[in-house]
């Protein structure tokens, strides 16, 4: 975990679809209610409180309470890390299929 002090792992936050369409539905909203999110579901409101709950944990997912209405928007910021997890993968890849290629071209000269 970084050092904002989440009290959840951001992958094990992400590591779940209807979590991942979630911060999707939250990202292209910019700022959406509860009764919005829960009308993208087959489940019910408590449900997708609880899918949001571990996002929050994570430090994926803000809220804000307007009058009656929470709404959540995107903090992506913790995505950072997966970033980074994945570019070191990217790196590693890129590099062996290069070589795999160089090695296809001299056995085929």
């Amino acid at each position: 975990m970084s050092e904002n002090n989440q009290d959840r792992d951001v992958f094990a936050a992400i590591a779940d679809p209807t979590r991942r369409k979630l911060m999707r539905l939250i990202a292209e909203a910019q700022e959406i209610p509860l009764h919005e999110l829960t009308s993208q579901f087959a489940m019910g409101r408590t449900a997708v409180s609880k899918h949001l709950t571990i996002l929050k944990e994570a430090g994926l997912v803000l809220d804000r309470k307007v009058g009656r209405e929470t709404r959540y928007r995107l903090n992506a910021s913790p995505l950072v890390e997966v970033e980074d997890w994945v570019s070191f993968y990217r790196k590693f890849w890129t590099a062996n299929m290069l070589r795999l290629q160089q090695l296809l071209e001299e056995e085929e000269e």
